[in-house]
């Protein structure tokens, strides 16, 4: 698959849960799986680099089910998921030689995430009747979707 093809997918990751895509992308980076060089993004594959994103995707993981989190589609939390999109599609683009339309392609799937990932959500809440599960299978599907798409990458 093209370099493209995988920063719209990780960028949809990024739409479903904001911090979990560069958190995948830092831990491919500091287990090798990516070349970031000596760029501007070789600070993704530092030691510390991918706990904080860790740990950051955590915490969203727990505020995500919280009764008062804003809706994912509300400007701010929306602007946060597409510029965490397109910062780890340019990431990628980065290790792929070309980081502006990595860039570009993150911030595309980080708008189909977000829009996507609130409808399916809901439409799975309605199914179960709750939303509880239908958020746990949406951070299932955006954490085995990140490691997939950064393994499938290399």
């Amino acid at each position: 698959m093209s370099l493209y093809v995988f920063a719209l997918l990780i960028g949809i990751v990024a739409g479903l849960r904001a911090f979990t895509a560069p958190a995948v992308v830092s831990w491919a980076a500091y287990l090798g799986w990516i070349d970031l060089g000596n760029t501007w993004a070789g600070f993704m594959g530092a030691t510390i680099t991918p706990w904080i994103f860790t740990v950051l995707a955590a915490i969203e993981l727990v505020t995500d089910q919280l009764p008062n989190t804003p809706s994912r589609k509300v400007p701010p939390q929306f602007a946060a998921r597409v510029i965490s999109g397109a910062f780890s599609g340019a990431v990628l683009g980065v290790a792929g030689g070309s980081w502006i339309g990595g860039l570009i392609a993150g911030a595309i799937g980080a708008v189909i995430g977000t829009l996507g990932g609130a409808a399916v959500r809901g439409w799975l809440a309605g199914l179960f009747r709750s939303d509880r599960p239908a958020a746990l299978i949406e951070d299932a599907v955006a954490i085995l979707g990140g490691l997939w798409i950064v393994w499938a990458f290399v």
